[in-house]
């Protein structure tokens, strides 16, 4: 059991089983990460003996410093080998059009993209107000990225029915000031390929870089489609594609965090570089954004490539095919529910039909019988959604899952939708973000069953509702900028330090 009173630093340090114990207690309040029942935020392949394999590679360079490779080649050989592996992966080195793609290893896909606006931004030092072309679908890390580099976002609108964004209206955003054009296979919401070759050519016809967010499937295409699957192209193949991002810690199945940058040629990534000489220390060099790095991360990824192999990646991306297929027919089986597009990689999207359930509700039915799925809001004319991330170890319980969906749309339809109190909707629907206060959210917060999270003491989630549905359903009525806001408020009410 643990005493909390003592925090993270107790008086007098404690034995190493008790302080694993307590990490293993605490563990048990989350989802789980294996098993094929976890649809979002971790990738888990099935393979006996991968996790011993990464967590062995992982403790033998975790101490080993990312910062000086000429301290530590064997970081710098394992990195090269990644960018490498990707490289050829999308398209990329010898005997192929792009043989002199290379790269850098980062800490996960919002460092990638981060990173490749960066480049992007200080390739082009003569523009004094630099903006990049997104679609809408684009992810938010790009917004993070203009945030954070002081870039602006030229938003392109999706087609409800697509789902990608018209290539005339990306051409139509591209201007003198435009430093990246943005282009997504798949798009992480719904699992759609982006037209990137008719975008990556209005770009580079308007001398401006192109890159393709593939973290998300970029491991997985390309062996979809040696399994005949009609992939579009979409990676270095395309001449106007300049970078390509690919996380190694979605479908290549290697530990959180490991995510690859790829750029066309070496010139192309020399802006991506921070080197700084004018202090009385070191000097400082760094091709990502962190200084010190640690070698687990990056030592686990290589085991991971190095122990499935190709042919191992194409027996994994199969049997994630045929689950995504099982997946999609248990959804057209049921009625009251649809598919929001045909599945092109690895993602299901559905949505509720106007005599179908209240999607919110569905969520949770489908947690209380064991599967953790990701709702969707309603955005811009698009509906609420169901997202589905489904990985190899999805396969062998797809079948389970149909049956239980079966049955939790109904309990949803017994339940009704979730009701919240006309004021509190309408509150959602007309406050803007300046007028909350801390006292409102807090307000909010305990009538959605929202509070501080506590140990194993206090019950599994700790102070989180057990339901979901309450929240989504005020987040849903809420416009973008409120629901930013709101959530802000709801994360820092959990984030409380223990003392």
């Amino acid at each position: 059991m643990i005493d909390e009173s003592m925090g993270a630093l107790p008086a007098r340090g404690l034995a190493a089983e008790r302080v694993l114990g307590e990490v293993r207690e605490l563990r048990g309040l989350d989802r789980p990460t294996h098993g094929g029942r976890l649809f979002a935020y971790v990738y888990d392949p099935g393979v006996a003996g991968l996790d011993e394999l990464a967590a062995a590679a992982y403790a033998e360079s975790a101490h080993v410093n990312g910062l000086d490779p000429t301290a530590f080649p064997s970081l710098l050989a394992m990195e090269n080998a990644l960018v490498g592996a990707a490289a050829r992966v999308l398209g990329g080195g010898p005997g192929t059009s792009a043989p002199e793609v290379v790269g850098s290893v980062t800490s996960g896909g919002t460092e990638s993209l981060i990173l490749a606006v960066k480049a992007a931004r200080d390739g082009r030092p003569e523009i004094d107000r630099p903006r990049i072309v997104v679609p809408a679908s684009a992810h938010a890390a790009f917004a993070k990225a203009a945030h954070y580099l002081r870039v602006e976002i030229d938003s392109v609108p999706i087609d409800p029915e697509t789902l990608r964004p018209a290539v005339a209206d990306v051409a139509a955003a591209i201007g003198p000031e435009t430093v990246l054009v943005v282009c997504s296979a798949p798009s992480y919401a719904h699992g759609v390929i982006d037209p990137v070759a008719q975008i990556a050519e209005v770009a580079a016809a308007a001398g401006v870089r192109c890159h393709v967010d593939a973290c998300f499937g970029g491991w997985t295409l390309p062996y979809l489609r040696r399994l005949g699957e009609p992939v579009p192209a979409f990676d270095f193949a395309v001449p106007g594609v300049t970078s390509i991002s690919v996380d190694l810690h979605k479908y290549a199945y290697a530990p959180k965090g490991v995510s690859v940058l790829l750029h066309r040629d070496p010139a192309l990534r020399a802006p991506q570089y921070f080197a700084y000489a004018d202090w009385p220390g070191y000097t400082m060099i760094n091709p990502v954004i962190s200084s010190t790095r640690s070698g687990g991360p990056i030592a686990a990824a290589y085991a991971t490539l190095r122990h499935l192999g190709d042919d191992g990646y194409l027996e994994l991306t199969r049997r994630t095919r045929d689950a995504v297929r099982v997946l999609a027919d248990a959804v057209r089986g049921v009625d009251g529910l649809r598919l929001i597009t045909e599945p092109e990689s690895t993602v299901v999207c559905f949505t509720s039909t106007d005599s179908g359930p209240d999607l919110f509700v569905l969520v949770d039915e489908l947690a209380a019988r064991g599967w953790h799925t990701q709702p969707q809001l309603t955005y811009a004319g698009l509906p609420r959604s169901v997202h589905l991330t489904v990985t190899a170890a999805v396969a062998p319980r797809a079948a389970e899952f149909a049956a239980d969906l079966a049955e939790a749309v109904a309990a949803a339809g017994v339940a009704g939708p979730v009701t919240l109190p006309p004021e509190l909707l309408a509150l959602a629907g007309a406050l803007s973000p300046e007028a909350l206060t801390a006292e409102l959210v807090a307000s909010l917060a305990a009538g959605l069953g929202l509070g501080t999270v506590g140990g194993p003491d206090s019950g599994a989630g700790g102070g989180l509702p057990e339901r979901m549905a309450p929240v989504n359903t005020l987040l849903d009525a809420a416009p973008p900028a409120l629901r930013e806001r709101l959530l802000v408020e709801f994360v820092s009410l959990l984030q409380r330090p223990s003392y």
